[in-house]
C-alpha cells in the first residue's frame, strides 16, 4: 500500500489532503503520477501533478508521523487566523462605536447660533 499527501491548491483552510493507493504509475517524461483505486469493483484513476505531491511512501509509520505534523501545524495556523478574525471583529466594533460617539458629540451643538452649519437652514 502507498500513502500519499498532496497539496490542496483550491482550498485555503484545507491545504493538503491524503489518501492511500495500492498502485501508482509514474514516468520521468510525465508531470503527473496516476494512482489507481478499486471502487465498487471499478478501476478508478486519479491524476496528481508531481509538484503537488508532498509525500509518497510505503512506510505507514512515517506517513502517519508526517500527517500528524502537518495536521498540527495547520490547526495552529487556523487558530491564529481565527484569533485574527476575532480581533478584527472587535476592532471594527470599536471603530464603529468610536465614530458613533463622535457623531453624537455634534448633536447638541447643531442648534447653537455661533456654529457655522449650513444644514441648520435646510
Amino acid at each position: 500500500m502507498y500513502y500519499v499527501i498532496k497539496k490542496q491548491l483550491d482550498n485555503s483552510s484545507e491545504t493538503f489532503m491524503w489518501f492511500k493507493s495500492p498502485k501508482f504509475i509514474a514516468s520521468k517524461e510525465s508531470a503527473n503520477v496516476i494512482f489507481e483505486f478499486s471502487t465498487e469493483n471499478k478501476l478508478v484513476r486519479k491524476w496528481v501533478k508531481k509538484d503537488e505531491i508532498i509525500l509518497l511512501t510505503d512506510d505507514k509509520e512515517y506517513f502517519v508521523q508526517t500527517l500528524n505534523t502537518l495536521k498540527n501545524l495547520q490547526n495552529e495556523q487556523l487558530k491564529l487566523i481565527e484569533d485574527a478574525h476575532n480581533h478584527l471583529a472587535r476592532t471594527l466594533e470599536n471603530f464603529t462605536q468610536t465614530m458613533q460617539n463622535k457623531f453624537e458629540e455634534y448633536t447638541p451643538i447643531r442648534n447653537e447660533n455661533d456654529i457655522p452649519l449650513i444644514h441648520k437652514t435646510l
